[in-house]
């Protein structure tokens, strides 16, 4: 026995060692072509996930940016009656406050109600911007368990398939597509659905500080315009 040991352990060793690497792909290959299908399609969602989450985040980081002295500016140039350059100075600051307070400004002269449902119709348009294709992330945080536990049920049922066809020698090994199927899917989804859902989150309070900084400033801006001359 220990002779047999002796002569065989090389191909012992290098059994262990594939069984202790098993890798994710070939996982992903055992689970049949239904789990290939599903694992794709949830590749597909964290691609869009990801892209969308690193284009919003870049583009409200952005927003988020205001010069420190940009309302002081625009109280001396407004004071001193200088509103081509106050406008100027809000159309080379490419942020939705600027924006907001450029629209502000071209309406001076008229009623104060005007400016300030202007000012609100234009801070609309400026959300709708910082939140485009958020939503997206919404509906893959939810969609992608979804879709993975499809994949389980579909290889439930692959294992199922199995075992009623065995005729009563039920060996684990033909068993396995189904279950590499119904582990790998579920797994999938909840992956992306967790990365989908914290990064939708994450967007949703940077987007929320944004609009807490646009409408401070316009209701600045708005005071301004109700200080006595």
């Amino acid at each position: 026995m220990i002779l047999f040991f002796q002569e065989n352990k090389e191909l012992i060793e290098e059994s262990l060692s594939e069984e202790k690497t098993l890798s994710i792909y070939k996982l992903i290959m055992d689970g049949g072509l239904g789990g290939q299908i599903i694992i794709a399609i949830l590749f597909v969602l964290l691609a869009v996930a990801l892209y969308i989450y690193f284009e919003r985040f870049f583009a409200i980081k952005a927003a988020s940016k205001v010069d420190k002295n940009f309302m002081n500016q625009i109280k001396d140039y407004v004071s001193n009656g200088k509103l081509e350059s106050a406008d100027s100075l809000c159309k080379s600051k490419n942020t939705p406050t600027a924006r907001l307070i450029g629209k502000g400004i071209s309406r001076i002269g008229k009623p104060l109600d005007d400016i300030n449902t202007a000012i609100e119709t234009a801070g609309k348009l400026e959300v709708y911007q910082l939140e485009r294709n958020v939503s997206i992330l919404a509906t893959i945080s939810g969609a992608a368990p979804m879709i993975g536990f499809l994949g389980t049920v579909i290889g439930m049922i692959v294992a199922i398939h199995e075992i009623a066809n065995a005729g009563g020698q039920i060996d684990i090994k033909m068993l396995s597509d189904g279950l590499y199927t119904a582990m790998t899917t579920t797994v999938a989804g909840l992956i992306v659905g967790i990365i989908a859902y914290i990064t939708y989150n994450h967007l949703v309070v940077r987007t929320n500080k944004v609009v807490y900084q646009m409408e401070a400033k316009s209701v600045e801006f708005l005071d301004l315009l109700n200080e006595p001359v």
